[in-house]
Order: structure tokens, then sequence, then C-alpha cells
């Protein structure tokens, strides 16, 4: 799995279909989680959404619609309709069999998409996700699947391909497509509302980690320019390390006794203390399926946590992680409401990690990719890729003179620290 933009996808000449579903909002109201909560009060607006493309052979549109409305009845997380007002509310919905649609491709194959996605996958439709088929001139079929970001995360889209795969086999084979329901979003969301309070060590740490920032989320620590709107973003991906030097990456944790994450964030925060005179402080989002039952299920199963690394040791910057991720594993609302919500922090920092070969789910598709929308921002983003190609470094940031030399200096530290650290003289025990 590769992480790409839409306007840097590419898809084959042909023809774009999209199937849409639609979802009929009851009086059944359900919880909001806090992320939720975040992302839809922004508003209803374009390029909120996150897609997932592979190919999938014999996929003819009449049985892949039928596949698609057993996914989709599968998980109750996408039959939900969100209302915005004073606050934002969300209501069971109920799914009416999806219909096919053909899109003009005259301004090319990835404009037709993202065009399809901007308008049906947005925070307030009543059904914020769809599926699109490109049916090539040559070659197999190319399943891209989109939805608003309130609905899923990355692992999400794993599991709906999957489903969807799964499903559309048993179409093919004359049986029911039918699938065991999945366990809701709304259900995870309940849960941490019951957790209640966080312990007062988690707000303390809170309270440190706002106040080191001036009362705000971490921000990026070389000049980016005027963050008080937002810019055209850069997305620019960097192959670090070659599937070998994973290998030697992974040998150099394992000797140390630390996670491939903690060698990995020693060498960051040895490049930001080299380039920025600064520790690497930054947004660390963390997942919170930490039960089997969430496996399987489709939502926002990501929270926001900081990691902190003031010493470029390994050894310290697992210890960083754990707090990290013990800091994530709280519900955040009762920590930033008396605050009115996360502060909005013109120049933050965040930093991702995700090992795809540790993942319990998959597409059947070595060259499927996550797709992000086309955004403006004034932001750095980072996310650190490992796949069966190797490790990888996908970067957004905004598109200002002053952010492109600051990131292109900080990145190219990062590379070079990565691939010191790739190649690091450790003994091997014994």
């Amino acid at each position: 799995m590769r992480l790409t933009n839409v306007a840097h996808l590419r898809l084959p000449t042909g023809r774009l279909h999209s199937y849409d579903v639609a979802i009929e909002a009851t009086d059944e109201e359900l919880p909001v989680s806090f992320d939720q909560g975040r992302h839809v009060g922004e508003g209803d607006r374009p390029g909120s959404w996150m897609a997932i493309s592979f190919r999938l052979a014999g996929a003819e549109r009449h049985a892949l619609g039928r596949a698609w409305d057993a996914v989709v009845a599968r998980h109750g997380t996408l039959r939900t309709v969100f209302r915005a007002g004073e606050r934002v509310r969300l209501f069971a919905g109920e799914q009416t069999p999806g219909v096919w649609r053909t899109h003009a491709t005259d301004a090319g194959m990835t404009t037709a998409l993202r065009e399809a996605f901007d308008s049906g996958c947005r925070p307030h439709a009543a059904g914020s996700f769809l599926l699109c088929l490109v049916e090539p001139d040559a070659g197999e079929p190319v399943v891209v699947i989109g939805s608003d970001h309130a609905h899923v995360d990355m692992w999400s889209l794993l599991v709906l391909g999957r489903d969807l795969d799964r499903a559309l086999r048993r179409v093919q084979a004359g049986e029911d497509a039918d699938l065991a329901p999945a366990h809701p979003f709304a259900e995870h969301t309940a849960l941490l509302e019951a957790m209640g309070d966080s312990p007062a060590g988690v707000r303390d740490e809170w309270e440190r980690l706002l106040a080191a920032g001036g009362q705000a989320m971490p921000r990026f620590p070389l000049p980016l320019g005027d963050m008080s709107r937002a810019h055209d973003e850069v997305v620019e991906v960097r192959d670090v390390l070659d599937p070998a030097q994973v290998v030697e990456l992974t040998r150099v944790a394992d000797v140390r006794g630390v996670r491939p994450t903690a060698v990995a964030l020693a060498a960051v925060t040895r490049a930001t203390r080299r380039v920025a005179d600064a520790p690497l402080r930054a947004v660390f989002p963390v997942h919170s399926r930490n039960d089997p039952r969430w496996t399987d299920a489709v939502g926002w199963f990501i929270t926001n946590s900081v990691i902190e690394c003031e010493d470029g040791d390994p050894a310290a910057c697992a210890a960083d992680v754990r707090r990290a991720l013990q800091l994530g594993s709280h519900p955040l609302a009762p920590v930033f409401a008396p605050r009115g919500g996360m502060p909005r922090t013109p120049g933050m920092f965040a930093l991702s990690w995700l090992d795809t070969r540790r993942l319990p789910v998959a597409v059947d598709d070595p060259q499927a990719s996550w797709i992000s929308a086309v955004i403006r921002t004034n932001g750095v983003m980072i996310w650190f890729v490992i796949n069966d190609t190797g490790l990888h470094l996908r970067c957004r940031y905004p598109d200002t003179p002053e952010a492109r030399a600051s990131l292109t200096l900080w990145l190219d530290a990062v590379e070079s620290e990565l691939k010191a650290a790739a190649t690091a003289s450790v003994p091997v025990a014994g």
C-alpha cells in the first residue's frame, strides 16, 4: 500500500462510473465522537474525503453494485447522517439500493474522479461515501472507494475493500451477498463517553504540553511564512529506504531492544535538532482499535496525542512513544471541552507512522493506494509508511516560499538520518 494524492493519482484511460447509495436519516440519534464533531463542525465542504484504489478482476457493474449494497448493509457507520446546527448531531439511517452514474472524463480521469468525490463525499451528505469503477480501455478494472473522513480512517478503507471483494465473489458464484453485521463506530464512541473524565496525570500532561506550545498544539519548528490563512498544498513523496534497508533498520531496532518506530523517531529527533535546534514535538495520531471487535469495523478510530522527543537515542524515543500512546488512550473531550475544543494552531505539525505489513486487514492488490483529497492548508503533516517496497515519507505542507525552503531542509536532514540509522554499525548479539 502506498499513499498518494488525487492530483498525483495515475488511472488508466477509459470510462468512469459511480454507484451512489442514498441514506435516509431516522429519528434514532447516536453519539458523536470528539473528532467527528470537530471535523463535521467545520462545515459542509469538498476535499474532506479519503479513498482507496485497487484492481479487482471481473468487476462488472451489476454484480459490483449488489456487492456494495451488502457492504453498506454490514457497516452501520456508513448508514449514519450528520446534521449541523448549534451542535453536530448524528442519526442512524436506512439505505436504498444504489444507482450507477457515468461521468464525463473529457478533462481527464483523475479530474473526473476528484469531482465525483468532492461532490458526493461531503460531511453533511446523506450517504457521504461513493463507490467508483474505472472500466479501462485495456487491463483490469480499478475500484475506488471514497468517503468523508468522519466515517472512516485508513484502516477502515482496507476493511471496505476486503469486504467488497468477498461480497463480489459471492455474487459471482450465485450466492447470497449478505455479510454479517460489524460493530458500529457509535458503539465505540459510547464506550469512550462511559469512561468519564481522564485521570489527573493525563490532564496534567496535556496541560504541560499545551503550555510548552504557548497554549497551542505543536508547530513546525522552522519558518513557514504567513500561516494566518490556508494556502494551496504541496504534496511530496520520498522513497527513503529500500526493502533491504528496512530489514537492517529492523535489525538495529531488535538489537537495541526497541521497535523500528523508536529508531526512526530518534533519527527524526536528531535531524530536527540539527536543522532547527529544537526538540521533536508533533501531534501524533494513534489508533483506538484496542479490542478485537473493532478489527473489522469502520469508523474514525484515530485520536490525537503528542510525541515529544528531546533525546535522539532510540531507547529514550521508545519511552516517549509509550507516553504518547498512554496519552492517546483516554478521551480527549474532557481535556479540551473547558478550552472550547482543541486549539486551532496555525503551522501545526503532525507526524504519523504506519507499517502496513502489520495491519490485520488488506486488499489483494500490491498496487493498491490510499488517496487523499486536494486541500488548502496552513500546517505540516508527515506520514512515514513502511510496506513491502520499503519506507516512504509523504509530506503535505503550505505552498509558500518559506515552507518550501524549510521543508526541503528538514526533509533532507530526516532522509539523511534515516539512511544512516539503517546502516548503523550495531554488532549482532552472540
